[in-house]
């Protein structure tokens, strides 16, 4: 049985609306299909995200439907964050430049171990980057290099690309060449990461 089939679209799309605008976190298809009592395919659930987005731009509301990488979620249109701030100050933390070049070269290279990323930075990582990393959810241990030692491999996680707006790696910006860096060690690897939905 398919969505309109048990509910008008109107509805539907109502419960959509109420759902997205009342959670606390990003819903994915599958938290979203929950709320429903049959079967409801994919193609019809992005459809009726995507006639949600069209709706909210069209009212030019300072609120947007946004797809990130562990799903859908609304939030205000980055022009209304200054004035947001104002109100719910959050002081985000600050990273020194090794922590920030450290992250910069995961998300760009990953997998990567420690040794690799010592490797391209051309100095020794002080393990206060990396679990500066894993504490705000930014990167994780995704397995361990088959050599002696088994150093941990490290990649990026969902938090970090919903933390910077991403559905996918493939979004992040083209890196340029630095000058310290060997650009051939910091040529991006393969990028399959398909949006989580």
């Amino acid at each position: 049985m398919e969505a309109h089939e048990a509910i008008r679209p109107e509805t539907f799309k109502a419960i959509l609306e109420a759902a997205l605008l009342t959670a606390r976190e990003a819903l994915s298809l599958d938290d979203l299909k929950k709320m429903f009592d049959y079967r409801l395919d994919n193609a019809i659930l992005r459809n009726s995200l995507e006639e949600i987005r069209a709706d909210w731009v069209r009212k030019d509301s300072p609120i947007e439907l946004v797809c990130l990488a562990s799903g859908w979620r609304f939030r205000a249109r980055a022009e209304f964050m200054p004035y947001l701030e104002r109100i719910y100050p959050e002081k985000p933390p600050k990273y020194s430049r090794a922590t920030l070049e450290t992250l910069a070269i995961i998300a760009y290279r990953q997998p990567v171990t420690r040794g690799d990323i010592e490797e391209i930075r051309g100095v020794a990582i002080n393990a206060n980057a990396i679990r500066a990393l894993e504490d705000r959810g930014w990167i994780d241990v995704v397995g361990h290099r088959e050599t002696p030692g088994r150093p941990a491999l490290y990649a990026t996680t969902r938090q970090f690309l919903d933390d910077l707006g991403l559905r996918a790696l493939t979004e992040l910006p083209v890196l340029e060449k630095l000058d310290r860096f060997t650009p051939s060690l910091l040529e991006p690897a393969e990028l399959h990461n398909e949006p989580q939905e």
